[in-house]
């Protein structure tokens, strides 16, 4: 085994097959110096920690090892200059935690533990000083360390000691020892709160711990206290009544109907519809008819961003997605929305006239490696937790003006989303003492200590290594574990959660204590009950890291044995540390040390330091006005579209799964062409029904700059304008997330803060009866640094993000920005700025570098909620046919995307809203509210007269009609000003995308994707169904067993079950433990369907670790080859279980040459709607369908069939693919996109020699219902094609 390389008596290295793409060789090749970076090769490398001596060993056990850990067959020479990169000394990676548990699932008993690196080498020597240069150059230094030689690979296994406390003598220096502690530990207390703290530990006559002050620093902080939202204000020497939050809160004094909970929990609670939900009971999946409330919440998480944007961003989407789940007592995380503002992004390849020389301090990443990194973090989240990101935005702005630099080198980092809850599971319930305390999740890990903290100061202040300390890891397969271990207690008529909290800001130290005081009582912790992966840590850094996926919960003591077994059955650690105990005081034990890191009264530590207190001068803004160019041109659309704001988003959505759930009504893209220009995001109540909850965001940044009150109407009325088209039935309906960002202190950020809190809540959502029941407040958005002797700065705009959530009675009347190819059809435009074309702060402005004049604001406050009502019933009535907003880029904008959407030209004739020529550049590109809906001419009349109720009958105009020519042309007087080749347009609006996914993905099919998109012969979605699809089933009185299987990790079992109920199975959840355990036998099922996922992360390869715990467990082996043999059973695996079954291969009878599925040819995750050709195959699921081309959403990021020529010829000639990837005209394709990943002959699925064994990538679970389509045709009704699929496999079980 020349591969295995014996490093020490107890330590082994397996030389991995895999090794990284050229293209991926090459960007890392980019980072080092050019004298040495062609010769640069790599390769992965495992290191194996053994719990016995290597020569105890035999060839079989090293066998298996290398076989699962798909270790090369040459050895590499290691006689030249290599290095590794490793995970970080001292740290255990979440791969090493998966990957060690498969391996001893397998049998490898004698496997410590196992991590993974990339040994990188060249054939010449170097120097030890240029390899360790060449190595921090590519490695990240949040997560990774350089390693020289195999000899110190020993440090990775090192266990240190437990290092003690630390107590701070304040018995002599008193305050000036708190003051160092506070810049040593980086705790940002303000003299007021150390003089606190002072004050207090003389009153208890005892020394503070370094715990106790890092856990009073957490809880104390401005990201946890939100001191400036609670302070009192002085404006213009009057001392203010009410403070910020005081105003927020107004708009739930004013308004509360439809809010169950506000202010109070991890999110807030909305009354939802009433639905039957779908999801198992004691383990059979069933509908329960019951009412189905909303949670929503929205955060950022800007600092960890700023230094490192992949962890940052995920581990923000992961938090978001903790607290719904930890809402009430138990809640069930549902859709995501991601959203990101950066200073300019200067694309080497795409440099714009609006972007000057980029200026920011090292330790921050620039806002194109944010672009880059950061939404791929935030999506991989989503997508293995298994929630569907449907809604987002994306913003750059920089500008330098006279006042100072302003921009987003600390950017904005926003992730929310919406959950469902239970109504009895609203309200936390009594704690009381005695009740057991737990952490759930992951071990503790030194990784994200102080992040509290740190995100309360500005980026570029304080210590860059407590900058990276303070940001966390990722570990999105454990945090589903703990999520279905929230599902089987929420599930459960006898919930057995008391009270539960998340674990974020300042890790244990936050949220024990939180939980403590609201029970009432006291706590006791014992230390060392807390699982921790690294021994090393002091009792500070265990009880204040902030390692993700961890929630803390009660439990009363008689139901510990029951949550024990749910724990155990989902395989997701957990720990009893301690429990409520009288009294009020929170003692954490150490029984290592024998002390108490933390004694501490709950009142010392949530007491009242001193309050904050901020004041302002009132001055207004005297900008001049704006100078615009008078003509226009082309070329100006064009950089208006090319400008990262307005063009096209798709780079940042296709990286996510939408489609997870199958719960999804539309998602960003739209049409058959599926353009990213939706407005909004919109879910289904449950399977049955058309009631659903949607979503959507409103913001206008840069306005703040010129008027901060403005900025702030203008985005709760851009969340209106964008959300109403999805069938909203009143204006308040929809509730409201505000998250702020800013600067208070620096410039007019105090000012500005203050006039856009209060314009929201003190005047705008009041007049509209819209509450604000939850938000965020993120007030530290500067980066200052010294260069040269140099102070330098950059200030961010005042910046409020609004997201809008609503139920919606009915889904089937939403409608999109995808015009209808009607030709008696006309373009109406209503300009709810009731004629104002303020250009100030509009991309025009911005791509011009001039930030001044005046800007947009909301002039239509008395008509909105008589038009939302209006706009409602004309959806009710079917009159729209299609609907987008004015926003982003103008009126221009506006029409280009419903042209983009459709591939239909238009006719726009502008006399009726121009007064003459000169108007033309403002009337195209102001931003002011507005809206565009087509409707058919014979609806005129009714439409008009629906409208006037609005009072907005003197701003209705029909502006134009579809064009046989695929361009935009604008004619005023009888004359044409402006003629767009659609082309034209599209090439610019992709342009932006393509330029980021050349330098992020595999360029090749970036390429290919651009040609794509801009290719107005490329057909789109063309489905072709030679079928009758039934629309009504006959449920038979009997329900065959079938076995909906999941592994760790799994994700689409419940939409998998939703899909073979819908059909007449009775759909059994099963857990791989359930097979392991004996409580479940294959024997017992007539079906078994491996859903879709994640399995163990797809460590060790896409479906590897499930497959291998089947393959080296005997029985499991046993029971499943007997099911596969059985003729009368069929075996189903979709997309994870198809990678999975593909792995089963020497089990399953007839299926010799299957091919393995392997990473995209793009080397990135792929989401997308595509189509597939069904072939004649043997599959009893695709019988009577060959020949039919079918819509089918994708998801997955390693499905390339990989065969070799004679497989691939023997697979088509024993008709076991069973379909294919499919381009527009129909056929088989390796064409991408439309092949998503590239597999040779276009297979997407295959089927064994007798049909009983089906694999495919595509989701047919998801699409089964019409509903679930982001785009079909107007003729399919309630049930989609695929639904014969489901009714084939309970037609074959008779």
């Amino acid at each position: 085994m020349d591969s295995i390389i014996e490093v020490s008596q107890n330590i082994i290295a397996v030389i991995g097959s895999e090794k990284p793409s050229e293209f991926r060789l090459d960007r890392l090749r980019e980072l080092i110096s050019p004298e040495y970076a062609k010769e640069l090769e790599s390769h992965e490398i495992y290191f194996c920690q053994l719990n016995v001596d290597k020569s105890l060993l035999s060839k079989d056990d090293l066998d298996k090892l290398h076989e699962l850990l798909h270790g090369s067959e040459d050895r590499k020479s290691f006689n030249n200059s290599y290095f590794f990169i490793t995970p970080r000394i001292g740290t255990i990676s979440p791969w090493s935690s998966k990957a060690t548990e498969i391996l001893k699932n397998c049998g490898l008993s004698f496997i410590d533990r196992v991590e993974k690196g990339n040994c990188f080498f060249f054939p010449r020597s170097f120097d030890p000083e240029i390899l360790t240069e060449v190595g921090r150059s590519i490695a990240d230094k949040m997560t990774q360390d350089v390693v020289l030689n195999f000899t110190e690979i020993n440090k990775l296994f090192s266990e240190l000691k437990p290092s003690p406390l630390k107590e701070i003598d304040i018995s002599i220096n008193q305050e000036t020892e708190l003051q160092k502690a506070n810049i040593d530990l980086g705790l940002a207390l303000s003299l007021d709160e150390i003089s606190y703290l002072h004050n207090s530990y003389k009153q208890t006559n005892k020394d503070p711990t370094d715990a106790e002050l890092m856990m009073f620093a957490q809880a104390n902080s401005e990201h946890c206290r939100h001191k400036i939202f609670n302070a009192d204000w002085t404006i213009d020497g009057m001392k203010h009544p009410l403070s910020l939050f005081d105003m927020i809160r107004n708009t739930y004094k004013n308004f509360s109907e439809g809010v169950i909970s506000a202010y109070e929990d991890n999110a807030a609670i909305l009354k939802g519809n009433e639905s039957e939900r779908f999801y198992p009971a004691e383990g059979r999946y069933l509908r329960h008819k019951e009412d189905v409330h909303l949670v929503i919440k929205v955060e950022t998480h800007n600092h960890p961003t700023a230094i490192s944007p992949f962890s940052g961003a995920s581990t923000g989407s992961g938090g978001e997605i903790r607290d719904e789940g930890a809402t009430g007592i138990g809640a069930k995380p549902k859709a995501g929305l991601t959203g990101f503002t950066v200073s300019n992004l200067r694309i080497p390849s795409l440099r714009e006239k609006w972007e000057f020389e980029e200026d920011k301090p090292d330790r921050i990443a620039s806002p194109l490696k944010i672009m880059i990194d950061a939404p791929i973090g935030a999506a991989s989240f989503n997508n293995e937790f298994g929630r569907p990101n449907i809604s987002g935005y994306f913003r750059t702005f920089e500008s330098k003006t006279d006042q100072g630099h302003f921009g987003y080198h600390k950017p904005i980092m926003l992730a929310g989303g919406l959950g469902n809850i239970r109504p009895h599971h609203a309200q936390k319930k009594e704690v009381p003492v005695g009740s057991k305390l737990v952490v759930l999740g992951g071990p503790a890990m030194l990784i994200g200590l102080g992040g509290g903290s740190a995100s309360s100061l500005s980026s570029g202040q304080g210590d860059s290594d407590l900058d990276f300390a303070s940001v966390q890891r990722d570990n999105p397969e454990m945090e589903r574990r703990c999520q279905e271990v929230l599902d089987r207690c929420w599930q459960d008529e006898d919930n057995p959660i008391l009270f539960i909290h998340d674990v974020g800001a300042g890790g244990l130290s936050n949220a024990i204590p939180e939980l403590v005081k609201d029970s009432g009582h006291g706590g006791f912790i014992n230390l060392r009950d807390i699982p921790i992966s690294e021994p090393g840590m002091t009792p500070m850094e265990i009880w204040c890291n902030e390692s993700q996926e961890r929630y803390v919960l009660a439990i009363s003591a008689e139901n510990e044995d029951k949550f024990s077994l749910i724990c155990e059955r989902e395989r997701c650690p957990y720990a009893v540390v301690g429990e409520i105990t009288d009294g009020n005081d929170l003692e954490v034990y150490d029984s290592h040390f024998h002390n108490y890191p933390i004694s501490l009264s709950l009142e010392v530590l949530f007491g009242k330091p001193p309050k904050t207190h901020l004041s302002f001068e009132s001055t207004s803004n005297d900008f001049s006005s704006l100078n615009l160019p008078v003509e226009v041109s082309n070329e100006q659309v064009y950089e208006v579209l090319r400008h990262p704001t307005v063009a096209s988003k798709a780079f940042l959505i296709t990286i996510g799964d939408r489609s997870v759930t199958g719960l999804i009504a539309r998602d960003q893209f739209v049409g058959p062409w599926q353009v990213p220009v939706s407005n909004y995001g919109l879910c289904k109540t449950s399977f049955d029904g058309n009631s659903g909850e949607a979503m959507a965001i409103g913001e206008r940044t840069p306005l703040s700059l010129l008027d901060s009150r403005a900025a702030a109407k203008i985005s709760v009325a851009e969340v209106v304008t964008n959300i109403i088209s999805s069938g909203v039935s009143r204006l308040s309906d929809i509730k409201l997330s505000a998250n702020w960002m800013g600067a208070p202190g620096k410039l007019q950020g105090n000012r500005d803060l203050f006039e856009a809190v209060e314009a929201v809540g003190m005047d705008l959502c009041p007049t509209w009866n819209m509450t604000i029941p939850v938000g965020k407040d993120s007030l530290s958005m500067s980066t200052e640094w010294s260069e040269n002797n140099q102070d330098k700065s950059v200030i961010s705009p005042l910046s409020l993000i609004v997201s809008g959530f609503s139920p919606v009675e009915d889904i089937s009347i939403a409608v999109t920005p995808e015009l209808k190819n009607v030709k008696d059809s006309v373009l109406l435009f209503i300009d709810l700025a009731k004629g104002k074309k303020r250009m100030g702060g509009s991309i025009l402005a911005q791509v011009n570098n001039d930030m001044s004049g005046d800007c947009p604001d909301v002039e239509c406050t008395k008509e909105m909620p008589s038009f939302v009502e209006s706009i409602h019933e004309l959806l009710s009535l079917k009159k729209i046919l299609a609907y987008h907003d004015r926003s982003d880029g103008g009126l221009v904008t506006t029409l280009s995307e419903m042209s983009f959407a459709s591939r239909l030209g238009l006719q726009v004739n502008l006399d009726l809203i121009m007064k003459d020529k000169k108007q033309l550049l403002e009337c195209l590109f102001n931003e002011e509210l507005g809206v565009v809906i087509q409707v058919h001419n014979k609806d005129l009349d009714s439409v008009y007269e629906i409208l006037s109720k609005t009072g907005l009958k003197k701003h209705i105009y029909n502006i134009g009609t579809l064009s046989k020519n695929q361009t935009l042309s604008f004619d005023y007087n009888n004359h044409r000003v402006l003629s767009l080749p659609l082309k034209d347009l599209l090439e610019n609006w992709y342009q932006v995308g393509f330029e980021i996914q050349k330098i992020r993905d595999n360029p090749i099919t970036a390429k290919d994707e651009y040609k794509a998109d801009t290719n107005l012969n490329n057909g789109g979605l063309s489905p072709s169904i030679n079928f009758i699809v039934p629309k009504k089933i006959d449920i038979k009185s009997s329900r065959p067993r079938v076995a909906i299987l999941r592994e760790q990790g799994v994700n689409g079992q419940n939409e998998m079950a939703a899909a073979f109920y819908e059909v007449g199975f009775d759909c059994i959840d099963v857990h791989m433990t359930d097979l392991i355990s004996t409580r479940q036998s294959l024997n017992d099922f007539e079906g078994l369907v491996a859903c879709g996922g994640f399995s163990y992360g797809d460590v060790l390869g896409a479906g590897g670790g499930w497959a291998s715990n089947i393959l080296f467990n005997k029985d499991l082996r046993n029971q499943f080859g007997e099911f596969f043999q059985n003729e009368n059973a069929f075996s189903l695996g979709v997309c994870n279980g198809c990678q999975v079954l593909s792995l089963l291969q020497p089990l399953i009878p007839g299926s010799e040459n299957w091919p393995n599925f392997r990473r995209n040819t793009s080397e990135k995750f792929e989401s997308r709607l595509v189509q597939v050709t069904v072939e004649e195959s043997p599959s009893i699921f695709f019988k009577g369908m060959a020949g039919a081309v079918i819509p089918v959403p994708v998801a997955h990021g390693e499905g390339r069939v990989e065969a070799s020529a004679n497989n691939l010829e023997f697979l088509s000639k024993n008709k076991y693919t069973s379909i294919s990837y499919a381009g527009y005209d129909g056929m088989h394709t390796e064409d991408y996109p439309a092949n998503p990943n590239g597999s040779a002959q276009g297979i997407a699925g295959l089927t064994n020699k007798y049909g009983t064994v089906t694999i495919m990538m595509p989701h047919p679970e998801r699409s089964f219902l019409n509903s679930q389509y982001s785009w079909s045709p107007d003729e399919w009704s309630h049930y989609s094609p695929w639904i014969k699929f489901f009714l084939n496999a309970r037609e074959f079980i008779g």
